[in-house]
């Protein structure tokens, strides 16, 4: 059994998890989110300086919550890529050194592939084919999936604009909600009105491609030619829009590629409303669907060393010194080297 390590520093989250044989020992995360929410988003240099400050203590909590030494240790995982430059240099190089300090192996691992595997720490090994929809602040890609760790990841489809958790962020602004905007909108829409208004749905029936940023453009129109509308029954009716299209896309691709397994992951995955519909849909369509609980949804150290562990069980060659960070590294693989 392989006790792996997992830093994560892509974007405003410091995380370190231990994973072993498929189970989390511990974990630890600091977030600097409040020190970006005056300026409405991520500032990469604030970032790089919280993971600076927060990565060591992160580190020795996640120990003390393993109950384990750094001696115990056979394999150090860390996200290498996608995210901000600044940010992942900082756990990129703080990786290399704890690896050449303890004399262990590292492996680059893609930060989506870490929420792919963060649904394995909750419900076990993924089926041998299944469909991904990953949902977060960056990205929104629809993944046909074999064997994670050893074969290439398949896109079905990604967003051509505004990914779904970057347009609650612009949408929050709109209405006067707080950064970040996924939370923020998810829990005011819950006193609003889904019908209040018939917001757009793009490209549905047209392959399993998304695009929100006409959504977003809508809304705003409504917003400046309405003053004074219902803000929760605006938000609820956004949302209502972004988690139609997100399920009946996902539900969709399942059904032509013969697939009866869902996993949803990334940030927006925590998004109530997304939850239910998904559920609904999945149990009308015969799918069994997978969304880890809310806390393995967001960027966490757990989900990168779920990888490790995946790859040092897949036997596949770690990673050389000369690892660098690719912060617009495409997702073909789980491994980055």
């Amino acid at each position: 059994m392989a006790v792996v390590l997992g830093i994560e520093t892509s974007c405003d989250e410091t995380g370190v998890g231990i994973v072993a044989d498929g189970r989390l020992l511990g974990a630890a995360l600091a977030s600097s989110m409040d020190e970006h929410a005056r300026f409405g988003g991520v500032i990469p240099e604030i970032a790089a300086r919280a993971h600076l400050e927060s990565l060591i203590p992160c580190l020795h909590e996640a120990f003390e919550r393993a109950r384990i030494k750094p001696g115990e240790l056979d394999a150090i995982a860390v996200t290498s890529g996608p995210g901000l430059a600044t940010a992942l240099q900082t756990g990129l190089a703080a990786a290399k050194a704890f690896a050449l300090a303890w004399d262990k192996p590292l492996y680059g691992v893609h930060h989506l592939a870490g929420h792919v595997a963060a649904d394995t720490l909750e419900h076990g090994p993924l089926p041998g084919r299944s469909i991904a929809l990953i949902v977060s602040g960056g990205h929104t890609s629809l993944l046909l999936l074999n064997d994670l760790a050893r074969d290439p990841i398949v896109h079905l489809g990604d967003t051509r604009d505004d990914a779904a958790g970057e347009a609650f962020d612009k949408v929050a602004r709109i209405l006067g909600l707080p950064y970040p905007g996924g939370p923020a909108i998810d829990r005011v829409a819950r006193e609003g009105d889904p019908e209040a208004f018939s917001f757009p749905r793009a490209m549905l029936g047209q392959g399993f491609d998304f695009s929100f940023s006409g959504l977003k453009s809508a809304l705003a129109r409504q917003v400046e030619q309405n003053p004074g509308l219902s803000v929760p029954d605006v938000a609820a009716a956004f949302q209502e829009a972004v988690v139609d299209v997100l399920t009946r896309k996902a539900v969709g691709a399942c059904r032509a590629h013969g697939i009866d397994t869902l996993v949803i992951v990334g940030g927006v995955a925590a998004n109530g409303r997304l939850r239910r519909l998904a559920a609904e849909r999945c149990a009308a369509a015969g799918i069994a669907l997978r969304i880890p609980p809310p806390w393995l949804c967001t960027d966490n150290g757990a989900m990168i060393a779920a990888v490790g562990d995946l790859l040092v069980a897949a036997d596949h060659p770690p990673a050389a010194f000369d690892l660098s960070a690719d912060p617009s590294c495409p997702l073909t693989k789980a491994v980055t080297s």
